[in-house]
């Protein structure tokens, strides 16, 4: 739909809603029915109807834009000169932390432009320039990004090539403990809701998995789960023995060749799963660049049982903690447009054979 409701809007955006109204009241005086107007101009039929109303009680000068209440005082030079000086970010500025608040944004104007501006009305300008308030992601300061632009230029090419006739494998692994993920819940005001859980319980569920994708075919998710025995001498993450039987299993379930895109972890580059890899002629291995989890599906299948069968869970034993992460997973493999989608997050493409 291409008249979506809520936010400012530019002066352009303002013209071409403008444009559809007066498209609609022509409609209206030739007797079309409101349906087939929504579903030619692509807008909603309650938009369609709200007009209809106006044009009846006033005429197609009703549906005219009524502008701004007044105009902006910032002009919209002034705003991209301000979108310049808020990219240099909150240290530029003064500030210590990575925060841009409203009372923030304020001072700058001030600063700036001589302009004093009130805080819902910086709110106002803000959100009619496209602006939003968000959480930002977190990128490790050891990150090389002319690294990363690198390999997603020269190595990933190699990776993908598309008229090898290979299964494309991104690996990585996860540990989920008794703790849940926390998610926004609907509750009465002032009154917190709780979710209990497990304070004293360190038993963690490790998975690793695999997402694989091979131009022209369905793609797909392969897991293995790894329990924490609970002792103290235990080994609690995979080891390069069980990275070895997952992809065998890979192997033999895909039925064909594997080129593996993974992570720099220390047990990925042990002596012996390198030999491993040296011996088979089916399994090609590339690494990703260091600190570059965005470039990773399966950082995706993470976040989606995170934020959907995990969050504010009450888990009580660690077997009732597999449960609910068994049974995303097997929503995700039936899925196969999540695991697309996880791939396109990353930005990397796979072309048809």
């Amino acid at each position: 739909m291409r008249y979506p409701q809520g936010g400012g809007l530019t002066a352009e955006r303002q013209e071409f809603r403008e444009e559809l109204r007066l498209q609609a009241a022509e409609r209206f005086a030739q007797g079309e029915a409101s349906a087939v107007i929504a579903k030619d101009l692509r807008v909603s039929v309650r938009s369609v109807q709200r007009w209809r109303q106006t044009w009846e009680e006033g005429g197609p000068r009703a549906l005219r834009s009524q502008g701004p209440a007044s105009l902006p005082r910032l002009s919209q030079k002034q705003f991209t000169q301000l979108e310049r000086e808020l990219a240099k970010g909150p240290a530029a500025h003064g500030w210590e932390d990575q925060r841009w608040t409203l009372a923030r944004i304020k001072t700058v104007i001030g600063r700036r432009f001589h302009l004093a501006y009130t805080i819902q009305g910086v709110r106002k300008l803000l959100v009619r320039n496209g602006w939003s308030c968000q959480v930002p992601a977190r990128r490790a300061m050891e990150r090389d990004d002319d690294a990363v632009a690198g390999w997603v230029k020269e190595v990933w090419p190699c990776a993908e090539d598309s008229r090898r006739p290979v299964e494309l494998v991104f690996e990585d692994e996860a540990g989920f403990s008794m703790t849940p993920p926390q998610a926004k819940t609907w509750s009465l005001r002032g009154r917190t809701p709780v979710v209990r859980v497990r304070g004293r319980s360190r038993r963690r569920v490790s998975i690793a998995a695999l997402t694989c994708y091979k131009p022209g075919h369905r793609s797909r998710l392969i897991y293995r789960p790894r329990r924490d025995d609970g002792r103290r001498d235990g080994r609690k993450s995979f080891s390069w023995r069980d990275y070895r039987d997952l992809l065998i299993a890979a192997h033999q379930q895909l039925g064909g060749p594997i080129v593996l895109v993974w992570d720099n972890l220390n047990v990925h580059k042990t002596a012996d799963l390198r030999k491993f890899a040296e011996a088979r002629d089916w399994l090609t291995i590339y690494y990703l660049p260091p600190y570059a989890p965005d470039l990773n599906p399966v950082e995706g299948i993470w976040s989606l049982l995170r934020r959907g069968w995990l969050s504010n869970v009450a888990f009580s034993t660690p077997e009732h903690l597999v449960q609910p992460i068994r049974r995303g997973l097997r929503h995700i493999q039936y899925r196969s447009e999540l695991i697309d989608g996880c791939l396109a997050e990353t930005g990397l493409t796979i072309r048809p054979a």
